[in-house]
């Protein structure tokens, strides 16, 4: 089984999310199938549509939608989906900026919260209106059936609490990489006050 994956160093949350849930369903990465990270970003769409030889690709949208639209290939399975809600993208702040601006945090997560908000409260074709421009190259349809997609899969949580299950399960994956040599409680990092403040 040959599958192509985006060129990244190693450690990376794509390649860590990918292996841990090959892992979770009785894969072995290095035994079990050969995963070719020689292609550069945004090249692997094409690459694995020119080779016959390639099994699977692991895609960022808009390419694997894309692939779909061309008859060159089918979205199998969602990482994020499988993977359950890993904290992908999150904000830090020194504990001494925390004291010092608190109003200033919150703000920033009554922001983000508000973003959230409006992808629940939309529907799909009005959120491709609006990040349209963000993708100048993909047409209005194509970034309708992604969102679609996105909200078929639960991709989007409804607030910004940073809960303790998904933190555990962050831990889980960067320690099943190897990347991870000593835990940390949940409770020394994380602060999901200014998140809840925002959500209510």
């Amino acid at each position: 089984m040959i599958i192509y994956m985006v060129a990244v160093m190693a450690g990376g949350m794509p390649e860590m999310v990918f292996e841990y849930i090959l892992k979770q369903n009785g894969l072995d990465p290095q035994k079990d199938l050969s995963i070719d990270q020689s292609i550069d970003f945004g090249s692997t769409a094409a690459a694995f549509a020119g080779d016959d030889a390639a099994d699977f690709t692991v895609e960022f949208e808009p390419s694997a939608t894309a692939l779909e639209k061309e008859g060159t290939g089918h979205v199998v399975a969602s990482l994020g989906v499988e993977s359950g809600y890993v904290p992908y993208t999150s904000y830090s702040a020194k504990t001494s900026y925390l004291k010092e601006h608190p109003d200033v945090i919150q703000k920033f997560t009554n922001g983000l919260q508000m973003g959230m908000e409006f992808v629940r409260e939309h529907t799909p074709e009005e959120i491709a209106q609006v990040i349209a421009p963000q993708f100048p190259e993909t047409d209005m349809e194509t970034l309708t059936t992604i969102v679609k997609r996105y909200h078929e899969q639960d991709t989007w949580k409804e607030n910004l609490i940073f809960e303790k299950e998904s933190f555990e399960l962050l831990q889980d994956i960067l320690e099943d990489a190897g990347e991870l040599s000593r835990r940390m409680p949940y409770e020394k990092l994380v602060t999901v006050e200014y998140a809840e403040k925002a959500a209510e």
